[in-house]
């Protein structure tokens, strides 16, 4: 009668390191301690940067940012890519404008320029989505398409006639605190991302779709509808910056927010995400956003122009695509525990067959 033999326990490599491990040799977790490091760093030798007013101007500038990394996030992870969300943001700044200096009110008109940017969404998603066509190509057109829509309802003109008590609400804060009001909303919609994405059915289509969209389509994920709601997500979050945007600085301008699609990527890349699709995760992204805040309000407050915080945005953004690989080689520099089979060790063959 024949014994049982053991059946072997598989063993995977990504889980061969222990816990803590994983945890801290992360993109993630490197991003976190350059943004605590540059935070400290500003603080013990940055001028004024621990004034009463930084925190809360820092948080200001970086908002729209927060706001439109998190759709952003998921489509970078699926591998797709949207260039226009800066220029949504233009657009719906100036329907704002236009659409209350005709004698719309704010909410009526901030609820049109919403609606437009989920068109704008809308148009993008189709085309990539249905159509088939890459979404570099698509948003780059789309991009030079809305900016131009803007700039041509406006022109070189600006409209400044807001109402005092919609300009305070966007640049208030909470209570007595030096944290603005629009980090509410965007707390709200930064648990609505979390959840989405981490702990959805929907979240895991999305990852498996940035692996592989063709695999995806056969374990029933619809690629097609995710990557439609994606963007239609890109378009309205984009729209609700643009008008926060406004607001805050009073001011209607076709060229509003021009650049920021460039300072939205480079945090989501610097945050984790990879651009090939398929990992990334919301925390690293929003530590990303905070990092390349810190760094440009330092330099303000250190008199560097414009153009050299914008060449070292760029720099981190070269700096996100090189990281992955130096993290991978550390990784494979570091001892993993060797695997044990637990059936124990096997007979060499000649031997086991030797008495037969």
């Amino acid at each position: 009668m024949s014994t049982p033999t053991a059946t072997p326990t598989r063993t995977y490599a990504a889980y061969s390191a222990p816990l803590w491990r994983r945890l801290l040799v992360s993109r993630e977790t490197a991003v976190i301690v350059l943004t605590a490091a540059v935070i400290l760093y500003s603080l013990a030798n940055v001028p004024n940067f621990d004034g009463p007013l930084t925190l809360k101007f820092l948080l200001q500038d970086i908002a729209p940012i927060l706001l439109i990394a998190l759709p952003m996030t998921l489509i970078i992870i699926t591998g797709e890519i949207d260039l226009s969300v800066a220029s949504i943001m233009g657009l719906s700044s100036v329907l704002l404008g236009v659409l209350h200096d005709a004698g719309m009110s704010i909410p009526t008109a901030a609820l049109l320029a919403l609606l437009a940017g989920l068109a704008c969404g809308a148009l993008n998603g189709f085309l990539i989505a249905y159509v088939g066509l890459p979404s570099l190509a698509v948003t780059i057109g789309t991009l030079a398409l809305f900016r131009g829509i803007a700039v041509g309802l406006l022109g070189t003109t600006a409209i400044t006639d807001f109402p005092d008590s919609w300009s305070d609400l966007a640049t208030g804060t909470i209570g007595e605190s030096r944290i603005p009001l629009v980090m509410i909303p965007f707390a709200v919609l930064a648990v609505g991302f979390v959840v989405l994405l981490h702990f959805s059915t929907f979240g895991r289509g999305i990852y498996e779709i940035g692996l592989n969209d063709e695999a995806a389509r056969f374990t029933g994920v619809d690629v097609a509808r995710t990557k439609m709601v994606l963007f239609l997500l890109s378009g309205v979050v984009s729209a609700l910056a643009g008008i926060y945007f406004t607001l805050r600085y009073g001011s209607a301008r076709g060229d509003n927010a021009t650049g920021y699609e460039l300072q939205v990527i480079a945090a989501v890349l610097l945050g984790g995400v990879s651009i090939f699709g398929g990992r990334g995760r919301l925390h690293g992204v929003l530590a990303g956003v905070v990092l390349i805040g810190v760094i440009s309000s330092a330099l303000r407050l250190e008199s560097v122009t414009v153009n050299v915080t914008n060449i070292i945005v760029g720099l981190l953004l070269v700096a996100s695509v090189i990281l992955p690989s130096v993290l991978g080689w550390a990784g494979s520099q570091l001892p993993r525990k060797a695997s044990a089979d637990p059936s124990g060790p096997r007979p060499d063959k000649d031997t086991a067959t030797a008495g037969v």
